[in-house]
């Protein structure tokens, strides 16, 4: 029998094993009652329910035909959809379990919530270099944490609501959506006609072999939202973005964190010399890293827990954790869809698209997750817009004429956009580089967040930015300054001219582009310039 915590919550978090994970993510039939993302059932997570996915939804019938029929409620399909309604399309929305998709039930939402406890928790515990005394110390209350994020979440959910869309005169359809035939989509025993479909299905964690993986409990992105008591010692799995953030925000709540990688450092793909200033926070905040994680084995520990192997660096551990995250590997949601039908094009990473997001089939798109390599909700957005003027108006707008940004949210965070070196130099593309330490930046000197930098990378011998990489504590915010520079042609030389507010650590910016100003006082310019002001004194 479970005990109860003073919120109400189960003092021992319900485990998912991995057999229920895969009924969960797989069936064509789910039953909402059993889906981890909506325990514990207290009133937030009915309340989620009742907006994303109402337990006593009817169906409309069916239109004779849409202009647009999207499959997938996440952001890539509510944004479609939403956008052809308001445009005056007879518009069909299909979503088998959650309206909102990753981002409002297990991805940004959530983890944004309770990072901001954890960042919280950070400035309360490290106010004393700031002058402040806070005497015996920061307790964190994990239940009301989560509690928090639930209902915040639920706060958020009435805009990917089934009524909202509903009453946006969109045709919403709860249940799992397949082809019949290159232009018919069945969903709940109904049929639906379409000039144009959308496939917008999302993606899911799936966890790549490990050895002594399917013989332990384990918890993914979907499933760490349910947790409702704080793991004592917490083990991770990947060393990417979710495992960068979850290995900081548990450690700053209390747990011992072990994070596993494979690869040397944290956040691989990134600068590594901005990973490096992350990988050092996480280690002053108490997470064990062991990077260049060798032989892992997992098992069963005789506690309940799970007993991690690994070696790192030549040094074997062997450690006991309460929970496990495994933070590495996706999959494309592309069961029951029965692309086969409709001629539409797949692989295990995902359906095939051209420039212009359109499958094989040449009436049905795809957006999101379920095609594209960046898998983020402001991607997601500006595909889905991509596709309502294809889709619709037999535009010609492309994919790779965007310029996507992304942000990891560990404290600092660390922002990139366009090309890193690696690429460039693989492209043939010769670069010149400016960095700006946030170590002479004032802003960042007086809050004493000086671990950090602004990295700009210019065509060679040009101010044209390729790219850029930010660390800092708002790096994400920092970044889509550089970001409209590159969409809209701005060089560094014009961002560089830019008056910003001072003290603030966006100065950066401008700093770097000082930088490169500073390079186009070559010797024989110099020369000219001191020769007139000597003739004109």
């Amino acid at each position: 029998m479970r005990t109860r915590n003073q919120s109400g919550e189960p003092a021992n978090p319900p485990r998912f094993s991995t057999k229920e994970r895969l009924v969960t993510n797989r069936s064509t039939h789910i039953k909402m009652s059993d889906f981890p993302q909506l325990q514990p059932r207290d009133k937030y997570n009915q309340d989620l329910e009742n907006n994303v996915h109402p337990p006593a939804w009817a169906n409309p019938r069916p239109a004779g035909r849409y202009n647009l029929v999207v499959i997938g409620g996440g952001t890539a399909g509510l944004v479609t959809a939403a956008g052809a309604a308001g445009l005056g399309a007879k518009v069909a929305l299909i979503e088998r379990a959650l309206l909102g998709g990753d981002c409002l039930n297990v991805g940004c939402v959530p983890s944004k919530a309770i990072i901001s406890s954890a960042r919280a928790a950070a400035a309360v515990q490290g106010s004393g270099k700031f002058g402040v005394e806070i005497g015996e110390g920061c307790k964190v209350n994990f239940g009301a944490v989560m509690e928090r994020m639930r209902r915040l979440r639920a706060g958020i959910s009435p805009h990917d609501s089934a009524a909202r869309f509903r009453d946006l005169g969109i045709d919403v359809f709860l249940g799992q959506g397949k082809f019949l035939d290159a232009g018919t989509v069945e969903v709940a025993g109904e049929k639906l006609r379409f000039k144009s479909a959308v496939i917008a299905t999302g993606a899911r964690a799936a966890a790549p072999p490990m050895p002594g993986l399917e013989e332990v409990d384990y918890l993914t992105n979907e499933t760490v939202f349910s947790l409702t008591e704080l793991p004592k010692r917490f083990g991770i799995i990947g060393a990417g973005a979710i495992g960068c953030e979850m290995a900081q925000t548990f450690a700053r709540f209390g747990s011992e964190v072990f994070l596993v990688e494979s690869m040397h450092g944290v956040l691989p793909k990134e600068d590594q010399e901005a990973a490096n200033i992350v990988r050092e926070s996480l280690i002053r905040d108490g997470v064990t890293p062991l990077c260049c994680g060798k032989h892992l084995q997992l098992s069963k520990a005789a506690d309940g827990g799970v007993r991690l192997k690994v070696e790192s660096h030549g040094k074997e551990y062997d450690q006991v954790v309460d929970q496990l995250l495994v933070a590495v590997g996706r999959a494309p949601n592309v069961e029951g869809l029965e692309l086969e039908n409709a001629g539409v094009e797949y692989s295990k990473k995902g359906v095939v698209v051209d420039d212009n997001l359109r499958t094989a089939n040449r009436r049905i798109f795809a957006a999101g997750d379920i095609c594209s390599p960046y898998q983020f909700t402001h991607a997601a957005d500006f595909m889905a817009r991509i596709v309502i003027q294809n889709a619709l108006f037999m535009g010609r707008a492309k994919v790779s004429a965007l310029t996507i940004p992304w942000c990891t949210y560990t404290s600092p965070e660390l922002a990139h956009v366009g090309l890193l070196p690696a690429e460039a130099k693989c492209r043939n593309i010769p670069i010149d580089t400016f960095t700006q330490e946030l170590a002479n930046v004032d802003r960042a000197i007086l809050e004493e967040e000086t671990h950090g930098l602004v990295r700009i990378h210019v065509k060679k011998g040009t101010d044209q930015i390729l790219g850029a990489t930010v660390v800092a504590a708002n790096a994400g915010d920092i970044i889509s300054e550089i970001t409209l520079a590159m969409t809209h042609g701005l060089g560094l030389k014009k961002v560089g001219s830019t008056i910003h507010p001072y003290p603030t650590q966006a100065e950066a910016v401008r700093k770097v582009g000082d930088l490169f100003n500073r390079t186009r006082l070559t010797p024989t310019v110099k020369s000219v310039m001191a020769r007139w002001l000597s003739w004109t004194r």
